[in-house]
Order: structure tokens, then sequence, then C-alpha cells
């Protein structure tokens, strides 16, 4: 059966093999809607090209290294990636590439084109997925279509595309995917029509913006806006956008370029424009039996419509429906810039400017009373600051990723990963505060005497050292709060600078001259205007990478004075009589769920009768290398002191607190994954194998276990204990 069926040709009993998409085009072009000329690349041509060439196999199992359930975003971000890395790398079978040429070659012949997803289930009533796959615009040539049909097979499996499956119950590994090849038609004015207003149903709704529709959609032009009466038509609002740019064609894609001064003052549509869409929106609602959410564009005075599903927005009640926040951490390159100058011009000098007022407050002179309401207020600037990470930075990091997605289609690199050697060498917080630590510890490596004095406890043993460790601790202490006792910091710290002081020095494992060599073949993929934002870009990304890590260091030392609050409410606790007024004032706040510390689990729970050992674990892959040593779990932040050179971190997430130790480590193991967080990418400034996102990682690995940490395949292999046995009911007993 031919894969390649016009729009022309579709009948009811293809809606499956078409898709949504292609299957409310067809209906409209029956009724004679005047619609794009278009080809769907039905179902059949995906399936034949992911069996036959084993990428099947390949995708579940990116998708089954942990229960699809449990994966966090930031997992599913990188099994994308990769996903996507193995398409880009797998060539088209001969036979369908030879019949997808034939079919394009006598349509297309010429002509520019939108080449778009069209999958089953997509843009129905009950499951929307506007936004969520990808849609390519202005391609040119057969070659040039073919790929990017492969590249919309991909985004079947995007970030996007499987939170919301998974969102909402969807089988993924039944998943499939059609692809509507259509002309473009270079409008002169675009936008969408929603036929009932998703906040009002006596309404409709009309959004435009001058030149291509793809900037409305993605938000990097702001549009005009106007509310109808959806039993008159007539026009009750409008909302004038303030214009200054528009999406056009380039050579390829698009171009984001100033509107002529001539549009500035005007709006995209006049009356008679308006009461055309909203006659077209009436008319397909009567076409498909509902109100229906629909794209279109003006050349000239000629109206098209380029596709139109069902509204979903305000139909779902309280399911829950997160996509619009999906979608927000997939931002437009313009919408990232702008992002980028409200991070670093506002965010971070006010994070910092927070942090320091706080840690200059002395808590122990307060009294009992105003030390509750200073917990609360501290409270309430950490969630403040966590509504701000999760609106604002997350987002952000998006800018890596998408440099990620650029790069990869340009070089094809065997590596999906490759492209995060040239997001390094940044001036990270934490690598900064690594390199006072490693300044300190060469104090120690180079003066004898003092390391004596530090073994002995002795932690006044040398003034330029005790002034050094007073600078350290008066800079990031407020990181170490909750770890250990103010007192106890000095001695603390002191005791892990030994331990790095009788290692050689960590070195950077990168060197410039391979950046330099990786930045060179990337450029020279592009050329003029395009070589210009490719570099742009890059740099975007260094900086969403490095404020990726800089984020948790800064909401760190926040959330590190508001837990120096509860840490003098639970001194004075220990300190006042037990039946006091004001022990049980503090007592009754550290009892509400949002003061109460977790509690370090006991060390002394009996064991289970038996263990049975796991033998190899998998995660995500999060850092190349291959590294084995002996596992130390981090239960509670302030086991971190005891960390040994050569050992495993093992931990539920390497927190800010912990990264000072990373130096000593031999490689990283974690239970959260993605490879954008503070563990990964500081594994990766070190050159340490990391593998992220085990499930229970710090239950099936021990302290003491033996471990090789693969980064390469994302696997964890555990041999014997330390002590090659345990107890069994007084009986030894090979571990299993």
């Amino acid at each position: 059966m031919n894969p390649v069926i016009p729009l022309d040709k579709i009948r009811d009993e293809d809606r499956e093999r078409v898709g949504g998409k292609a299957f409310s085009l067809a209906r409209m072009v029956r009724s004679h809607v005047n619609v794009p000329d278009a080809i769907c690349i039905n179902t059949e041509a995906y399936n034949d090209y992911i069996t036959s060439t084993g990428l099947r196999e390949r995708v579940l199992f990116e998708l089954n290294r942990k229960s699809f359930d449990e994966m966090r975003w930031e997992e599913i971000w990188d099994a994308s990636l990769r996903i996507r890395n193995i398409f880009l790398n797998t060539p088209i079978p001969a036979e369908l590439l030879a019949t997808l040429t034939r079919a394009i070659d006598s349509r297309f012949s010429g002509r520019a084109v939108v080449v778009r997803s069209s999958a089953p289930g997509e843009d129905s009533a009950k499951a929307s997925f506007a936004g969520l796959h990808e849609s390519y615009v202005n391609v040119r040539g057969t070659t040039p279509i073919i790929e990017h049909i492969r590249l919309v097979w991909a985004s079947l499996w995007s970030d996007a595309a499987l939170l919301y499956r998974q969102e909402l119950g969807l089988d993924v590994e039944r998943s499939t995917m059609a692809v509507i090849v259509q002309e473009i038609v270079i409008g002169d004015r675009s936008g969408v029509v929603f036929g009932k207003n998703p906040n009002d149903p006596s309404q409709a709704v009309i959004e435009a913006v001058y030149g291509l529709n793809q900037g409305l959609v993605d938000g990097t032009v702001e549009p005009d806006r106007w509310i109808l009466d959806r039993k008159t038509g007539q026009i009750i609002s409008h909302t004038p956008a303030h214009r200054g740019k528009a999406l056009f064609p380039a050579r390829e894609g698009v171009q984001l370029k100033q509107l002529p001064s001539a549009k500035l003052n005007t709006p995209p549509l006049d009356h008679g424009n308006i009461a055309q869409i909203f006659d077209h929106a009436l008319a397909a609602e009567t076409l498909f039996g509902e109100p229906q959410d629909m794209e279109w564009t003006f050349r000239g005075d000629m109206l098209y419509v380029i596709q139109s599903r069902p509204i979903t927005t305000g139909l779902t009640g309280d399911s829950g429906d997160k996509r619009s926040w999906y979608l927000g951490l997939r931002r437009s390159f313009e919408n990232l810039k702008e992002l980028r100058r409200k991070i670093e011009g506002e965010l971070i000098p006010a994070m910092v400017e927070e942090a320091a007022q706080l840690s200059r407050q002395d808590l122990k002179k307060l009294s009992t009373s105003e030390l509750v309401d200073e917990i609360k207020r501290r409270s309430a600037i950490y969630d403040k600051w966590l509504d701000v990470y999760w609106s604002e930075f997350i987002p952000f990091a998006h800018g890596a990723r998408l440099f990620g997605q650029v790069y990869n289609d340009a070089m094809r690199p065997a590596d999906p990963y490759e492209f995060m050697d040239l997001l390094k060498a940044t001036n990270m917080a934490s690598l900064e505060r690594n390199r006072m630590l490693k300044d300190i510890a060469s104090m120690i490596r180079e003066n004898p005497q003092l390391a004596e004095a530090l073994r002995n406890g002795k932690t006044n043993a040398d003034e330029e050292f005790d002034k050094a460790l007073d600078t350290f601790v008066n800079t990031f202490g407020d990181l170490f709060s909750g770890m250990a006792e103010s007192k106890e910091q000095h001695t603390a710290i002191a005791t892990l600078l030994l331990e790095m002081a009788e290692q050689p020095p960590a070195q950077r494992p990168f060197r410039p001259k391979d950046i330099e060599s990786l930045m060179s073949n990337f450029l020279s993929r592009f050329e003029g205007e395009q070589r210009a934002e490719a570099a742009e870009l890059l740099e975007l990304a260094r900086t969403s990478y490095q404020l990726r890590d800089d984020d948790n260091i800064h909401l760190g030392r926040i959330k590190g004075q508001m837990l120096a609050g509860i840490e003098e409410a639970k001194r004075r606790i220990e300190e006042l009589p037990s039946d006091g007024v004001e022990t049980r004032e503090l007592t009754s706040l550290l009892k509400d769920p949002q003061y109460v510390l977790k509690e370090q689990a006991s060390a002394d729970q009996p064991e289970a009768e038996y263990r049975i050992k796991a033998r190899q674990i998998v995660g995500q892959p999060a850092g190349p290398g291959i590294a084995r040593g002996k596992a130390r779990v981090i239960a509670d932040p302030s086991d971190v002191f005891g960390f040994k050179a050569g050992e495993i971190l093992v931990c539920d997430a390497v927190d800010p607190t912990m990264t000072f130790v990373v130096p000593l480590s031999a490689g990283i193991a974690e239970r959260r994954g993605g490879m954008l967080i503070h563990g990964a990418i500081i594994a990766r400034e070190y050159g340490l194998p990391c593998v992220t996102g085990i499930p229970d990682a710090t239950s099936l690995i021990h302290t003491g276990d033996q471990l090789t940490v693969d980064g390469y395949l994302g696997i964890v292999i555990i041999g014997k204990t330390v002590d090659s046995a345990i107890s069994v009911h007084g009986s030894t007993v090979a571990a299993l």
C-alpha cells in the first residue's frame, strides 16, 4: 500500500493512518475550504522505518531504563535528546526513500513547504497535542524535506510530547506518527481563531500578527487580539499589540525582521478580514460538530486555512492539564535572550543581596517571639525564590538544550552529549568555591606541621590557614547551615581539607584547544547570518549551563539562612526549660510541616534478616567514563564530611552543600536524573563518570559496596561488600 496520500484522496476509514491534523484538512478540502496543497506521509511509512532499521527496540530501551511513570522531566528531556540523535543517525531504507522521493518530486518540485506532524490521537477533543510535536516552516528541496520528515517522526518522542502522554496515561510504546507536507503560503498576515473563547463560551477570539504564524505560536511576536460576540460576530474589544517585528521566510527557515514603519501603528486586520475569519470558524464548527481552534493566513485578500483542531482548553475541568507548563519550558531563542537579561540583570543580583542581608543578621540577639517571626519571614523569602526558580531559572535551562538540538542536527555526532563539551569551563559559583578549597588544601599539602596539627584536631595551628578558612566559611558558610553548628564548621571543613591535601591536586580535564576545535567545527556548518546566530546561541547556551548550576548555589544560600533560623530555634529548645512558654512557642513552630527538617535516618535500625543485593542497576548516562571504587552513600548532608578520596558519591541528588567533595570522588551515582542537574554538571566539569536517574540508588547501594560506574551506558554494577560477607542470625554467608 502506498504510504503517501494526497489530501483529496483521504477518506473516513483512513483517520488512524493519517492522524487528526491531516484528516481535518482532508474534510475541509472536500468541503471546498481554501486549504494549501498537501500530501500525507501516513503511519505505515513511520512503522516501516522504525521496524526495518531496529529503531523501535532502541527507542524502547531508552524509555525503559526505569519506569516511565517515575521519570522526572529532566530524565525525559535527556531520553528525548538521545532518541532524536538515534533518528538523526539512522538512514531511511532505500525502498521507502525512493517512494518518498518520487512523491515529493512530483508534487512540490521547486516549491517551499511546511513539514508538520499529524499523529493519531493528535488534535482530538480529548487530547490536543498542539505545539508538542515539531513543525518546520519554509523547507525547500526533496532531500531537505525528507530530512525534516524524519525530524517530525523523531518529535513523537520529544520531551513535551512524552510528558503529555505520561499525563494522559497513553501507551507510549504504541505511539506512531504521520506527517503532512504542505505547500507554504507566504502570508502577510496570519493568526488563529477560537470559535469559542475557552474563558467565556459566549465569545469568540481572534489573534493576528504580521508575517508568518510561527511568530505567534512560539511567543516571539505579540498578537493583536479581538474578542467577538459568538452570536452576532460583533467586536466586543480589541487589544492592540506592541508591534515591532514579525517572522518572515529566510533562505532557509524563518527570520525575525523589523516591521515597516507604516505597519507599526496599523492592526493586521480590518473589520472585513475579521468577519471573514469568524465566518470560517463558524463553518468549521458546523463541519466538525464542535468549536474549532483554527490557524489561518492572508496572502493579499485571499484567506487560507492552515489547520483546524477541536478546542480542548477549558474543556478539561479539573484534570490538571499541564500542557501550558510543559510548553513554557520550551522557549524560543528570542524569548531566551530576554529571559537571560532578566536573570542576569535583576534576579541573580537580587538573590545575592537577599542572602547577604539575611547573613548579616545575628539570630542569637533576637527574642523568642522575634525569632519565630524571623523564621516565618525567611521561609516566605525562600518560597518566593523557589517560585522564581521554577518560573524563570528552569525554563532558561532550555537554552542549553536548544543548543544541543541545533548542534546535533548540524553535526550528527555519535555521542548525543558531545555538545556539552562546548558548555564547560565557565565561571560557576560552585567551581569558585572548589577553587578556594583547592588553594587552602595546597597550604596544608605544603606545610607538614600544619597537616600534622590538623590530624591531631588542632584547627588554630597556622595564622594564614585560619584566615583563609575564616574567609571561606564567611563566604560559603551559609550553604552548610543544618549540616553542622557554626562552631563545628571549621573542624568539619578542616578534616575534609586534610583529605584533599593528601591527594594530588584536582585538575580540570578539558583543555581550551579542545573547545576551540569543537567550536570551529560547529560554526563551519553555517554561513552569513546563520553563523552569527549559531555563535550567539552557543554563547547563550553557555550562560544557561552556568546559571543552571549557579541558581542552585544562590537558592541554596537562601535556604541555608532559613535553616539557620530553624537551627537556632532547636538550640534554644535544648537550653530553655521544657515547660516554658518560649519552648512551647518554638516547639509549636517547628511542628509545622513547612519548618520541620528531615531527620537523619537512624544508623542503628535493625536490618532485615537478609538482603538480596542488586548486581546491576540502570540509570541515565550523564558523564562519560568508567570508574571503580567503594560507595559512600550520603543519607544526610553531614555525611559528606566523612568522604574519602577515590570513593563513589552515591546520593539522592548532589546539592550545593556537597559540591566540594566532588574533586575527591571517582564517580557519581544519583537517584535524580538529568544531564543538567547540579551533580551531572559538576561531574562533567571534573571529567568524572556519572550515572543519574537510578531508582532507589540510596537503598540498593550501601556504603562500602564496591561499585563500577559506567557513564557511557548509564549502568552501575555492584560488587561484593568490603567485608565480602554478611552475618545472618549469627552465621556467616557469602554476600548475594
